[in-house]
């Protein structure tokens, strides 16, 4: 049987990321050290490692809190009318999860595509984004020859994929609109070959 989590312990933890998530304010994600984090805690650092594996389980849980917040403005948004409309609905999310070439490293890795074992925060956010983006594309304007739900996915798979560009330096002097927009009317709006 599990033991309960006694009060003490959620209020350390909860300390320890009120202390990250200040100093990701001030420094950005990259920066943040857990030296500082128990120092600014008034902790051990083994009080750390009893909450958080490593920093990148720490920084999970920051990006995933961070994209749920994002993710309840979007949803606030009306369906979009076109590629352009959808994209700037989405715009805020991807200037987050661009911000730092840490942070989309870090949500690449807790997403669930690199095969993590426990489904975590950032993983819970990659499904909710899919459903916003489903429901956005359901009975809209773009194509209707498959489902909402696989129309969502491929705009995940382009998300990502112009997110990645952007950090390439072969292709890191286009904006990623200016790279997922033609994705995006392709796979949306698909012409006809004749």
């Amino acid at each position: 049987m599990k033991k309960p989590v006694q009060n003490r312990s959620k209020a350390t933890r909860s300390r320890l990321i009120s202390v990250a998530t200040e100093l990701i304010k001030k420094n950005g994600y990259e920066a943040l050290r857990v030296e500082d984090v128990v120092t600014g805690a008034g902790v051990a650092k083994g009080t750390f490692f009893s909450h958080f594996k490593d920093k990148d389980a720490l920084m999970e849980l920051c990006i995933g809190t961070r994209i749920d917040a994002i993710l309840d403005q979007v949803e606030t948004k009306l369906k979009p009318k076109d590629v352009t409309d959808l994209v700037d609905g989405l715009l805020p999310l991807l200037n987050f999860m661009t911000c730092e070439r840490y942070v989309f490293d870090v949500i690449l890795r807790y997403s669930g595509a690199a095969a993590v074992e426990e489904i975590g925060a950032i993983a819970m956010t990659f499904d909710r984004q899919g459903k916003v983006l489903a429901d956005w594309l359901a009975d809209g304007p773009f194509r209707n020859d498959v489902s909402s739900q696989l129309l969502a996915d491929g705009v995940q798979a382009f998300l990502i994929q112009a997110m990645a560009l952007k950090f390439c330096a072969l292709h890191n002097s286009q904006s990623t609109v200016e790279i997922l927009v033609p994705y995006l009317e392709a796979w949306l709006n698909p012409k006809t070959v004749v």
